[in-house]
């Protein structure tokens, strides 16, 4: 028993040296484990690291794989653009080119053009002359005419002055021959009296002598003019105002010239003024009476 107890003993402590040793490996081993686990640990960190920078990598170049596409497409469209641009100076140039040609035929032309407005401006001149030369002498022959008339508006009126010498209601005024109201028509009435016609007769008897003298060149007319007072006319008399009376009337001694006398329609106007052309602004009998007149003169149309 001591025996085997010895052994035991022995075997014990071999036992716990041997475990002893294996606690020791168990602990180093334990140690080694430890550390090889750090180690995962870094390396699986590292692993994340290289990962993630991986992925940014890939990102990064997957974005610049876009852009080179982008820049790809933009550098084909640019090329497209300067084809075209290139195209559009090309036809610019020739554009150009035809415009050069143009300006030069343009400034022949603008050179003939030049000589021709000196050739133009020389007869310009001359005509301006011709006509400036014949505007005088075409103001020399109205002159001239109108002093033939004057002559013969002279006679006229001279052998006027001889024939109405005497007569009332009748009076030679400057260029014109003025018969009172009363001498020609009844009051409100445009019918010429017996008197009346008498009265013209005799005027336009003379002018038809005078008249076949006159050139033919001489445009001239034989104007007639009705003047009226300015007492309203009475409602419901046969004209509406003065207006009409004074038209009426000279139109009545145009229609006798024309119808009774013979006398050329074309050498007559008619014109009537009413009451606003007075010889006498006096508010009188007298000056009313001297208002109320017709007035026959011998002009140029």
């Amino acid at each position: 028993m001591r025996d085997r107890l010895a052994q035991a003993d022995t075997e014990l402590t071999a036992m716990t040296l041997q475990l002893e040793a294996e606690r020791a490996r168990a602990e180093e081993t334990l140690t080694l484990l430890a550390a090889a686990r750090a180690a995962e640990a870094d390396l699986q960190a590292d692993l994340d690291v290289a990962l993630s920078e991986r992925e940014r990598q890939a990102a990064l170049r997957s974005t610049a794989q876009a852009a080179l596409a982008d820049a790809q497409a933009q550098s084909t469209e640019d090329q497209r653009s300067l084809e075209l641009l290139n195209q559009q100076v090309a036809a610019l140039r020739g554009q150009v080119g035809g415009l050069q040609d143009l300006l030069g035929e343009a400034r022949a032309r603008e050179d003939a053009a030049n000589t021709q407005i000196e050739s133009l401006g020389a007869d310009l001149n001359l005509a301006l002359a011709q006509l400036a030369a014949e505007e005088r002498r075409r103001a020399d022959l109205e002159a001239a005419e109108r002093e033939r008339l004057e002559q013969f508006r002279s006679e006229f009126f001279g052998q006027l002055r001889q024939v109405l010498e005497g007569r009332s209601g009748v009076e030679i005024v400057g260029d014109r021959f003025v018969f009172s109201s009363e001498v020609l028509f009844e009051v409100g009435s445009a019918d010429l009296a017996p008197e009346g016609r008498s009265q013209i007769g005799n005027v336009v008897s003379i002018l038809q002598e005078v008249a076949d003298r006159i050139p033919p060149s001489i445009d001239w007319v034989l104007q007639v003019d009705g003047h009226t007072d300015n007492l309203p006319i009475a409602p419901g008399a046969e004209f509406a105002d003065n207006w009409e009376l004074s038209q009426a009337r000279a139109l009545s001694v145009v229609r006798y010239l024309t119808e009774a006398m013979g006398f050329p329609a074309f050498r007559l106007a008619a014109a009537g003024f009413g009451e606003y052309r007075p010889v006498d602004a006096d508010n009188t009998a007298a000056a009313r009476a001297r208002n109320r007149r017709i007035e026959l003169k011998l002009t140029e149309r």
